[in-house]
């Protein structure tokens, strides 16, 4: 396999970079709400729920810390699109080492990202944060509720900040 040479790519922007930055960062506060779930931690639950929390089938807390793991895993990849790492793959992953990244394979998957993030918010913003059609109403207390919706409401960012690092890489690195 012949190694292609990277192209000079002029650097990502100041803003890029702290978005990019900002993306794990408004992640992770979900991901330790639903740690603290899984964990049985208080974080609010009505009156009526025993301590400890709500009982879970034996497979949930396996999705739900799946969730979290995968979810900061995605933000993570954010970085890629500010990194070295986004432009010329890593010497140290087999066969790819060292060749250059072509924009559409870190654009696209960006962009339908960001789509996919939209149309989850639009399903489960009224039933996680107001409760609407999930049950949640019944479990938590209105301060788990804003608990909920603290840890929560940081990942409506998430959409736009990927959507504009994702356009400047694409500006930077179109030929």
């Amino acid at each position: 396999m012949e190694q292609v040479l990277p192209v000079a790519v002029a650097p990502p922007p100041r803003w890029a970079v702290r978005a990019a930055h900002a993306v794990p960062l408004l992640v992770l506060p979900s991901g330790l709400w639903r740690v603290a779930l899984v964990a049985g931690v208080p974080i609010g639950y009505a009156a009526h729920v025993p301590p400890g929390g709500v009982q879970l089938p034996p497979w949930e807390p396996f999705y739900i810390l799946g969730l979290s793991v995968v979810s900061e895993l995605a933000a993570l990849l954010t970085l890629g699109l500010v990194r070295p790492w986004g432009e010329v793959v890593p010497r140290w992953i087999p066969f790819l080492g060292g060749r250059r990244v072509r924009p559409p394979a870190a654009v696209v998957p960006a962009y339908t990202a960001a789509t996919f993030i939209t149309l989850i918010w639009a399903w489960s913003i009224p039933r996680a944060v107001l409760g609407i059609g999930s049950g949640l109403g019944e479990i938590f207390s209105p301060i788990g509720h804003a608990v909920l919706a603290v840890c929560y409401l940081p990942l409506l960012a998430w959409r736009p900040l990927l959507f504009a690092v994702a356009f400047s890489y694409h500006r930077r690195t179109r030929g």
